[in-house]
């Protein structure tokens, strides 16, 4: 799902370091790419793996769309696990480092966006209100 990009010093999501990320990260959604490395196998005729790279990205592409759950949580492992790794921040342009404690510094955004979140109705029990209003 993520070539390899030798000009940008990007290795690929079939990396050996991301391989094992992604395995390492599965976790609850492993039924899931169980189900993403079924259809596609399926798709392929059992074939994926001994196609070219232009035809097992064209296959890819048709079925990801409409792959559902399965292609989400597949997607998910491969760009998480992609994004950690610490060739791909540094190519990127970024300290290969985790987020904190040191923090990045974000662009501040239109706040007044969340208004209409604010409006809403409680959508929760909020246990610290009495059934009297009270707190």
């Amino acid at each position: 799902m993520v070539p390899a990009d030798t000009a940008l010093g990007m290795p690929g999501a079939d990396d050996p370091l991301i391989l094992d990320d992604i395995v390492r990260s599965l976790g609850r959604d492993l039924p899931l790419v169980r189900e993403a490395l079924v259809a596609i196998s399926t798709k392929s005729g059992g074939t994926f793996a001994d196609r070219g790279q232009d035809a097992r990205e064209a296959l890819i592409n048709e079925w990801y769309p409409g792959g559902g759950g399965p292609a989400a949580a597949l997607g998910r492992v491969i760009v998480g696990a992609y994004y950690r790794d610490d060739r791909v921040l540094r190519a990127l342009g970024h300290e290969a480092r985790a987020p904190f404690p040191k923090g990045y510094v974000l662009e501040q955004g239109d706040w007044s966006l969340l208004d209409v979140v604010r409006k809403r109705p409680t959508l929760w029990r909020d246990d610290r209100v009495l059934p009297t209003g009270g707190r």
